[in-house]
C-alpha cells in the first residue's frame, strides 16, 4: 500500500487505476447499489429488489467489482440456508454520501431535463 501512497492518480490518464474504480462506482448499477447500501446492510435479494431492474448476474458482477475496490463488504454467514450480507466500508460510505447528492441534484433538475428533451425531440422531428 505504501507504494501507492506516493503515486499521483489522474482519472484522465488512460492507464490510471482510478479510472476503473470510478467506472465501477458510477456505472449504471454501481451508483444505485452504493446508494441503496447507504441506508444499511442488505442481503442480495433485498438489494436486488431495491435496485429495480438489475439482473441477478449484473448485480453480482457489480458487487464483486465494488468489493474488490474496497467499497463494499461481503459477509457470508456459515448457516443453512447460506446468508450473505452486503454493506459499505468507510470509503464506500464516503462515496455513497457524494453519490446521493448527485442523485438528488439530478432528480431536482428533471423538470428542466424533460423540457429540454421535448424541445430537442420536437426540433429533430421538424427537421
Amino acid at each position: 500500500m505504501e507504494e501507492f501512497d506516493r503515486l499521483l492518480f489522474d482519472v484522465f490518464a488512460r492507464g490510471c487505476p482510478s479510472r476503473k474504480a470510478l467506472e465501477d462506482v458510477t456505472g449504471r448499477w454501481g451508483i444505485l447499489a452504493m446508494v441503496a447500501l447507504r441506508d444499511g446492510t442488505l442481503r442480495f435479494n433485498a438489494l436486488r429488489r431495491r435496485v429495480d431492474g438489475v439482473s441477478e448476474k449484473m448485480l453480482a458482477q457489480t458487487l464483486h467489482a465494488l468489493e474488490r475496490d474496497g467499497f463494499v463488504r461481503r459477509d457470508a454467514q456459515p448457516v443453512i440456508p447460506p446468508r450473505v450480507d452486503y454493506s459499505l466500508t468507510e470509503p464506500g460510505r464516503r462515496l455513497a454520501d457524494k453519490l446521493i447528492e448527485l442523485i438528488e441534484l439530478t432528480e431536482s433538475l428533471m423538470p428542466g431535463v424533460l423540457d429540454a428533451q421535448n424541445a430537442y425531440d420536437t426540433a429533430k422531428a421538424a427537421s
